[in-house]
């Protein structure tokens, strides 16, 4: 008797939020360290901001911010604000394209099914905040133009609000929040170069096309034309990504789409002829390391002192900010609408496509980071800056519901977050076990899950 053929056994469901690679985890690692500082700085700087500018010394706050310093042939006449805007929040981008193009091309996120996940949400929680915003400013066309406000997610804030809350969270988790983070900046840097560019001008737009290119050539072959070592090759490409940025500017283009591009002009993985991938780090590592700590420490709390003075007016100005359209979209959009579009779109991934969520984690921890998401901060005060124009009662109210909301959200993600905190402090210990004393948790190396 002919025996009966065994079932085919159905494919597996790929985890949503797996653990990745060791590596990977111990280089998110560092970055985040990096992070939490910088967020504490930005907060400091914001707080100081908001005391000076509603105290009885707030005519001096404002009238620094105003001071205008510059060369006006060159469009560069701008306020220490602006020059903080403008130039500063550049550097912040720069580190943007140059993690974004790891990401993708070395690291964990080179791979569709690792990728899928973070950017689908990412969208998501870009998408449903601006929707929210939009349906509670439809009446007002004025204000309407601030939609994009509650979009971006403030990864400096986050982080340091994560390393205070959930220092025994999943590894997953910390590195799902900064992918999440980092393509929520690309996709506001693109709503601001689409949206918010106005009075474009053609020449300055394609001359910058030729430092550019420059950029790109000697950032891919600098060894071959120099022979510098990397750690000096910045001294050659720094006035030349100076000029691209100064034209994109003159352009009418928002000058921190500079510092993308720029970004993405850096190479991840060293070319064979200077030894390949195993010859040591590239050029884009070595700028990591040596303009993090300038973005981080310096350009983002700088704009965050420039931007978050608003004169809020006491108590009554306060509340009265609050029965604004705009701040109520703002607030509606970042508490709100960022956790449905994060959460809501991993969830239909779940449901439409052949992933699941990792065995290692809960929904719950998943809604911790998306509230942690709805901390728009840095980008969010600066496309309320473009929406509204800097100064005037409707920028005032914009930036007052960006810091309650991004205060609010920060609380909501803590009470969540600190709960499941102790709960995995019980079994990291677990998890670190090296058995076979090779530096690598065996947990990484068998794919062992702990349930939560």
């Amino acid at each position: 008797m002919a025996e009966e053929a065994p079932e085919p056994t159905p494919a597996p469901r790929s985890g949503v939020l797996g653990r990745g690679s060791y590596s990977e985890v111990l280089r998110i690692g560092e970055i985040l360290r990096k992070e939490t500082v910088g967020g504490i700085l930005l907060v400091l700087a914001a707080a100081v901001a908001l005391i000076w500018a509603n105290s009885p010394a707030s005519e001096s706050y404002f009238a620094l911010r105003d001071f205008r310093i510059g060369y006006e042939p060159w469009h560069l006449e701008l306020s220490l604000g602006a020059w903080a805007a403008d130039g500063l929040l550049a550097v912040f981008f720069f580190l943007v394209g140059l993690e974004l193009k790891r990401e993708f091309v070395a690291g964990d996120l080179r791979s569709f099914t690792r990728a899928v996940v973070p950017v689908a949400a990412a969208f998501g929680g870009v998408a449903v905040p601006a929707l929210v915003y939009a349906v509670i400013n439809l009446s007002s066309p004025e204000t309407l133009q601030g939609w994009a406000t509650p979009t971006a997610t403030d990864i400096a804030f986050a982080v340091a609000v994560l390393a205070i809350v959930g220092s025994h969270l999943p590894s997953a988790l910390r590195i799902f929040l900064l992918t999440l983070a980092v393509v929520d900046d690309l996709l506001a840097i693109t709503i601001i170069a689409v949206f918010y560019s106005d009075d474009l001008h053609l020449a300055p737009l394609l001359l910058a096309l030729i430092p550019l290119a420059l950029f790109t050539v000697l950032a891919q072959k600098y060894r071959r034309f120099f022979g510098l070592k990397p750690a000096a090759a910045w001294f050659i490409l720094l006035p030349i990504g100076f000029a691209v940025w100064a034209l994109v500017h003159a352009g009418g283009i928002h000058a921190t789409v500079a510092g993308v591009l720029l970004g993405f002009a850096v190479p991840v993985i060293r070319s064979r002829a200077s030894g390949g991938p195993g010859a040591g780090p590239g050029l884009s590592e070595i700028f990591e390391h040596r303009f993090r700590p300038l973005s981080a420490g310096f350009a983002v709390p700088v704009f965050a002192f420039f931007s978050a003075g608003v004169a809020v007016g006491g108590w009554s100005g306060f509340l009265s900010a609050l029965t604004d359209p705009v701040t109520l979209g703002i607030i509606a959009g970042l508490v709100a609408g960022k956790p449905i579009g994060i959460v809501g779109t991993t969830w239909l991934l779940t449901r439409l496509t052949r992933v699941t969520l990792d065995a290692s984690l809960k929904w719950v921890d998943l809604v911790g980071v998306a509230l942690l998401a709805g901390i728009g901060f840095t980008v969010s005060l600066l496309i309320a800056d473009l929406s509204f124009g800097d100064g005037g009662t409707t920028n005032d109210h914009a930036k007052v519901g960006i810091l309650t909301a991004s205060l609010t959200a920060a609380l909501l993600s803590a009470i969540i977050l600190r709960s499941r905190n102790r709960h995995y402090r019980t079994i990291q210990a677990e998890e670190e076990i090296d058995a076979d004393d090779d530096g690598t948790p065996d947990v990484y190396q068998h794919g062992q899950p702990h349930h939560p």
